[in-house]
């Protein structure tokens, strides 16, 4: 039978906190981290000048404002990571500090890393290659292909805290963190290791970053009124709103963190996978990827889906996208429970997302309480009679919550966590 799973550490960082508990309590005042961009106007082009913010069509983003590397990482080493290791160093310390968890020679081996970015180091890529095109290639740094590649966060957490146990790092789009932490859910049930850090990172608001995406038409474009341009749901939504940061929990065989005495803060019961196998970012019809990836979660924890009392939704604010998931949660659960789109504050982490959400989705269940979807002011009659906690958190009681993720290439996942009772 397979080991039970527990969630015993959080580290969130995003734009509406630094840490755990500060994101946590501006989610649930409806706090949003949007505004205009101050972060590509530190790029500069090839002939000296620096970027100016309004060649860009999207001029706004859920950028980590006030964010210090300094406060975790040694001056000598900031230089040789780029600033999506800067988040998950970050986040991996609060998640490891906050669980009690303790490395020694003598459990080493039994505690892994996997962290994923979907992009990783873009910043380092850019900055290199403007050195490349102005002084030749004796100009590239030699920490530029470690400070960008993305297996490089998880080679950092692994190096700072001594773990030797498995050492991954998955890159698939959107759904990066989620696939991280499900597999690291399964290495654990499956005896390869006691403990694993997982989760993922991202920081993509580079000018390659903001302006390819705008490129493909996928972001909002309401540059004057920033906090409410992601409104998942909302008939008037224009695209998503690129965000950074990092989600990392710490994952832990449940007789090893009692054992320990270690602070639970829920069970991961369920792990869902999906492929669409139809287009490079368009969700397949009536989400049917999404449909089984629920589908598959539930199967995994052995319940049915009338038990679940909550779902934290990928929820991007694309026209699209928004409207198909909603479909695929009403098919799977066949009647109408709260749903609700935190990145409506976070913006979208892209493969950080999937472990904020699932930090987050944690929370909801520890707490009893529901993060609402903020801007939700005309929801799209598309998705007419659905609940998606619109502008306030809602007390509530919930046993079963689950997390939803959904990347570019078709690719899906899904957590579902139980809440923790003794």
């Amino acid at each position: 039978m397979p080991r039970r799973v527990v969630v015993t550490g959080l580290g969130l960082l995003c734009a509406v906190g630094h840490t755990t508990e500060e994101t946590w309590s501006n989610l649930l005042a409806g706090k949003c981290g949007v505004g205009k961009i101050t972060h590509i106007q530190e790029f500069q082009k090839v002939d000296g000048s620096f970027f100016k913010l309004e060649d860009f069509a999207c001029q706004i983003a859920a950028e980590v404002k006030g964010f210090d590397p300094l406060h975790f990482i040694e001056k000598k080493e900031v230089k040789k990571m780029g600033r999506f290791i800067h988040f998950a160093v970050a986040a991996a310390d609060e998640a490891v500090r906050s669980s009690g968890l303790k490395i020694t020679a003598a459990n080493a081996e039994r505690v892994g890393v996997h962290i994923g970015s979907g992009i990783g180091g873009f910043d380092v890529i850019e900055r290199e290659h403007t050195e490349l095109l102005k002084g030749g290639p004796r100009k590239i740094s030699p920490f530029f292909i470690p400070a960008a590649i993305v297996n490089l966060a998880a080679g950092h957490v692994s190096m700072r805290f001594g773990a030797k146990g498995p050492n991954e790092a998955t890159a698939t789009a959107c759904t990066t963190s989620a696939h991280s932490i499900g597999d690291s859910f399964r290495i654990i049930q499956h005896n390869d290791a006691d403990v694993m850090i997982a989760g993922g990172a991202e920081a993509a608001i580079t000018p390659m970053g903001v302006g390819g995406f705008a490129s493909m038409r996928a972001l909002s474009t309401r540059n004057d009124d920033p906090e409410k341009a992601s409104r998942p749901w909302d008939r008037d939504r224009d695209g998503f709103v690129i965000g950074e940061g990092a989600g990392i929990l710490i994952l832990e065989e449940l007789e090893h963190a009692k054992k320990r005495g270690a602070p639970i803060l829920a069970e991961l019961v369920g792990y869902g996978m999906s492929g669409d196998a139809y287009h490079m970012t368009q969700p397949a019809p009536e989400h049917e990827g999404g449909f089984r990836v629920m589908r598959n979660a539930l199967r995994d924890a052995g319940i049915s889906p009338d038990v679940v009392g909550y779902v934290n939704a990928h929820g991007t604010s694309t026209p699209i996208g928004d409207t198909l998931e909603a479909h695929a949660i009403r098919n799977c659960f066949q009647r109408t429970l709260p749903v609700s789109s935190t990145k409506s504050m976070t913006g979208h982490l892209l493969g950080g997302a999937g472990g904020l959400e699932a930090g987050v989705t944690v929370l909801a269940l520890r707490d009893q309480i529901l993060p609402p979807t903020i801007n939700l002011e005309n929801q799209d009659p598309d998705t007419a009679g659905m609940d998606f906690v619109p502008n306030h958190a809602r007390k509530t009681e919930v046993e079963y919550a689950m997390s939803n993720s959904f990347g570019f290439g078709g690719t899906n996942g899904a957590l579902l966590f139980r809440r923790w009772q003794e």
